[in-house]
């Protein structure tokens, strides 16, 4: 590639997705000029999507923060470092020593996952603090698929992915990766992986109440009823049983539970679920069969069926499915990855297994859910007094913008305004950030360093990267990193000593942790002395480090002359191929029986719940979400280049029920939901099914004092603000965000 005098290149991998694609980047001075893919990133080969494309505009936007704000005379403005800890440390210390830990809320948002510093110090943050007033992005989003991993295999995080690149069958059911680029499944180039699948004579089938681009592609398109997900694949599971078809193979002496299954399943026959899912019984067998008799087949379910009423259950019937008909832990099914920085993989064998609701929400009793609340609660734990505990009175928000993505932003508003103290880290004034005392804005992508901590346990093949910083830090700005050190010392009454204290506690901890370990390859060992051996320009580089050497492909601190660290990543700017997905079992297993346990407690007990879903029926439209290739959050409507075309906040309708309602394409609709009234444009089509309409997520860019000057202009309208926040999936705490019923009329007609 041809460059400048003046420029340079650098290689980053994107942090706008799930697919971590590796980039090569033009930088001219200090500024991402260009990105293109990286065709020799050992991964992604060099793919790119627009997002990726437009990595310099995101990383270089002007409405980017550059300096902390502290609230003074209740207005914002900038102030030194200093002054921004100072002030954190005087607003939260107080609230913790009046009212407890619990009276401290964190919220963390999806781009957490997408940063070191995000995967690194939460943790200890809440830790220090003692706080279980804890609120993330899982819970509008993936929550029953830990759950459900949870119970079966007793770990939330082993998660088996599909293996794309040698399956010959693969189901998927409320996902959309050729908008999205996968999730809960890192997969650079999906869109390719597909049409390869297509290509070597498998089969793909599509279950989405619309026909999106993937579904267009597929070999099957169902266009299920929103939110019926779990009672089709209880049917499937049924025909296996019932024409016995069912064959764990290699997997039956790993699993438990599978009579007391067949008869949990007896009643759910494709005839039974046909009326509920509105798909034909025939049809469903068919699906049944094709996946028993393929060579090789996988199921992947996403966000669609997991933002619905029987979200953990559907998650759960996914990995059932893949389990009946041998397909999970084999090369072509679903698959347990291997991250380099996992722990040491420990002998297989019983475990501790998964427990819920270990302490529950204050004002409604939630149970937690994989230490968390859900994020449909946050409103009330800080509004609703009750004569047990404290409200939530202070809030810490790291990358989250919960007034648009948790039901009833119009609440969630006012209750922010209510709070003694917040503090927010986060790049942009948005609209929950412009509620805080405090807002901590870390440095642009192209100044931060990258690793992939949970993606890499997602990822479709082994592999691992890192990108130190493509660009120097600017003056007068901190490190991501360093910023949610000197936080999280300020939150725990350590504030002004040093931030690298924070980095040397974890890695004492964890080294002392690692030599008492049997199984670990530095049993015995001295932690002071391993801890000296670690390289590395930064506390978190040396954390890197270490959890490299001690992983399942690391040099165990020098006892495997080949094995992995820091210094040999870095001899590979293009990351390491660590080989195809393999058969791990029983290894992940953490259930106390150390076996799959096929018929959790827990999911037996909502079985009841699911088969009164059979004889439901609803007669009014309902609600679904969109997708669209160029977004992924709220920061990214931001970003010129990202929104315009298709990336738009319209309504979509089927032509039937749009000429039932008198609605023309371009009309103002109103839209009311439990939670409220909107107004959006309609678009008038039938790449959804009759009595469905759908609206994207993460829009509402309409509320004064925030600093997003490019998606003020188009601000389109919050969807969760129809959700009152009463509908989850009662095992995950999940939202209930699709399948919602709500009522229609052209703007200015009665409702």
């Amino acid at each position: 590639m041809s460059t400048t005098p003046d420029s340079r290149t650098a290689l980053r991998i994107c942090p706008l997705c799930e697919a971590t694609c590796g980039l090569t980047l033009t930088i001219e001075g200090t500024r991402v000029t260009k990105a293109r893919g990286d065709r020799d990133d050992v991964f992604s080969k060099g793919f790119i999507c627009p997002k990726g494309a437009s990595f310099g505009a995101a990383d270089g936007d002007p409405d980017r923060l550059r300096a902390p704000l502290v609230r003074k005379d209740g207005e914002l403005r900038e102030a030194t470092w200093a002054e921004a800890f100072d002030a954190v440390a005087a607003g939260l210390r107080p609230v913790v020593e009046a009212h407890g830990p619990h009276a401290v809320g964190v919220v963390l948002g999806n781009p957490n996952v997408h940063t070191m510093a995000g995967a690194l110090y939460p943790p200890v943050l809440l830790a220090g603090v003692g706080t279980r007033s804890l609120f993330t992005a899982s819970t509008v989003d993936q929550m029953p698929k830990h759950v459900s991993s949870g119970l079966l295999y007793g770990d939330a995080h082993a998660i088996p992915v599909p293996d794309l690149d040698r399956t010959d069958h693969l189901l998927l059911l409320g996902a959309n990766p050729l908008e999205s680029n996968g999730s809960l499944c890192t997969a650079p180039d999906f869109p390719g992986k597909l049409k390869a699948l297509k290509a070597r004579g498998g089969t793909l089938t599509v279950v989405d109440p619309r026909l999106t681009r993937t579904a267009k592609l597929a070999d099957r398109h169902v266009a299920i009823r929103p939110g019926t997900d779990a009672l089709l694949l209880a049917a499937m599971a049924h025909v296996l049983f019932e024409e016995d078809l069912v064959d764990l193979g290699d997997l039956a002496p790993n699993v438990l539970g599978v009579e007391e299954l067949a008869e949990a399943v007896r009643e759910f026959t494709p005839e039974a679920a046909a009326g509920a899912c509105d798909v034909d019984a025939g049809a469903i067998r068919a699906m049944a069969r094709e996946l028993a008799a393929a060579p090789t087949a996988a199921v992947y379910g996403r966000i669609g069926s997991c933002i619905v009423p029987h979200g953990t259950l559907a998650s759960w019937l996914v990995d059932v499915l893949n389990i009946l008909t041998g397909n999970l832990d084999r090369p072509g099914g679903a698959l347990f990855p291997l991250a380099a920085t996992d722990k040491t993989p420990r002998p297989a064998g019983p475990g501790r297994g998964f427990a819920l609701g270990r302490w529950h929400s204050r004002v409604s009793g939630h149970p937690e859910a994989k230490g968390e609340l859900p994020l449909s609660a946050l409103a009330e734990e800080i509004d609703t007094a009750t004569p047990e505990g404290s409200p939530v009175r202070a809030l810490v928000v790291v990358a989250a913008n919960p007034v648009l993505s948790a039901p009833d932003g119009d609440r969630l508003d006012k209750a922010l305004d209510s709070l003694d103290f917040m503090v927010s880290v986060d790049p942009y004034l948005n609209e929950t950030a412009r509620h805080a005392d405090v807002v901590l804005p870390p440095p642009p992508p192209s100044q931060a360093p990258h690793f992939d901590f949970a993606f890499n346990a997602f990822a479709v093949r082994n592999q691992v990267r890192y990108n130190r910083a493509a660009v120097p830090l600017e003056d007068g700005r901190l490190p991501e990193t360093e910023i949610l050190a000197r936080l999280t010392l300020a939150a725990t009454g350590m504030h002004g000593a040093d931030p690298s204290a924070v980095d040397d506690l974890v890695i004492g901890q964890t080294l002392g942790k690692a030599v008492k370990e049997a199984h670990s390859p530095v049993h015995g060992r001295d932690p002071k002395e391993l801890a000296a051996l670690l390289t590395g320009e930064s506390g978190p580089e040396r954390r890197l480090d270490m959890m490299l050497r001690l992983g399942p492909y690391g040099d165990g601190f020098g006892t495997d002359p080949d094995g992995l660290n820091l210094e040999r990543l870095l001899a590979h700017p293009h990351g390491i191929d660590l080989g195809p997905l393999q058969p791990r079992l029983p290894q992940p297993l953490k259930t106390v029986s150390g076996r799959i346990e096929l018929l959790p407690g827990p999911i037996a007990d909502d079985l009841p719940r699911l088969r009164a879903a059979l004889g439901e029926r609803p007669d009014g439209l309902v609600l679904i979400g969109r997708r669209h290739l160029r977004s992924n959050n709220s920061w990214l409507h931001n970003v010129p280049a990202l929104t315009g075309g298709t990336n738009r906040c319209t309504l979509h309708i089927h032509p039937e029920d749009a000429a039932r309602l008198d609605i023309t394409d371009g009309d103002a609709v109103r839209i009311k939901g439990a939670g409220g009234e909107v107004i959006a444009p309609a678009e008038v089509t039938d790449g959804v099914r009759r009595g469905v309409v759908s609206l994207p997520h993460g829009w509402g860019h309409d509320r004064p004092g925030t600093r997003m000057s490019h998606a003020a202009l188009d601000p389109g309208v919050n969807v969760n603000q129809l959700l009152d926040g009463s509908l989850l999936d009662p095992l995950s705490g999940n939202a209930v965000l699709n399948g919602v019923p709500v009522e229609l009329a052209r703007a200015g007609a009665t409702l």
